[in-house]
């Protein structure tokens, strides 16, 4: 989605890699999220109902971190980051279940800062895009769902995660696109 949104403006592209905190025996679920420059966001209703001490949720953390960190290498190797400060930037992704995720994203890019942070996604729940609001100067939507049980990927005909080889092949088809326009 990324892909074509930047296409369409004629605007740079990068990564920000965010990843939800599974709950212990229950990873589908997750009660927070971590950015690549460890932003953490934690969903701190979740975090007391279920009784996590500091000790499991920096457990679970460091876990996810892990896995931040090995895709950052592999999706970015020694590239350093887009320069942001004072531009306007847009984060795209496929949807907003809870919006974790892209709260932990927007929260590190804040750290650049950038002009203004616009958050873009086709799908969310109406409880992530209230969440989102608070944080993000922009929150753009095609449908909001209203349901009790919101899945991003009811929101489309044909689903599935990318994977790490098709999500390689298209930042170097960006980047091999962007260097003959460039």
């Amino acid at each position: 989605m990324a892909l074509g949104v930047a296409s369409a403006l004629n605007a740079d592209l990068d990564l920000v890699i965010s990843r939800k905190i599974p709950m212990p025996l229950n990873p589908e679920a997750g009660f927070g999220a971590i950015a690549d420059d460890g932003t953490i966001i934690l969903n701190e209703e979740v975090v007391r109902r279920i009784g996590l001490s500091r000790q499991q949720i920096e457990y679970e953390a460091s876990k996810v971190r892990a896995e931040i960190k090995q895709r950052s290498i592999l999706y970015r190797g020694d590239r350093p980051l887009v320069r942001i400060s004072g531009r306007t930037v847009i984060i795209i992704d496929d949807g907003l279940a809870s919006g974790f995720t892209m709260m932990a994203a927007v929260e590190s890019v804040r750290y650049r800062r950038p002009k203004e942070v616009v958050v873009a996604v086709p799908c969310a729940s109406a409880m992530a895009v209230k969440q989102l609001e608070k944080i993000a100067d922009k929150v753009v939507t095609v449908t909001t769902g209203f349901m009790p049980r919101f899945a991003v990927a009811d929101f489309y005909r044909h689903w599935y995660d990318l994977g790490d080889d098709e999500v390689i092949r298209y930042i170097r088809q960006w980047r091999m696109r962007h260097l003959l326009q460039g």
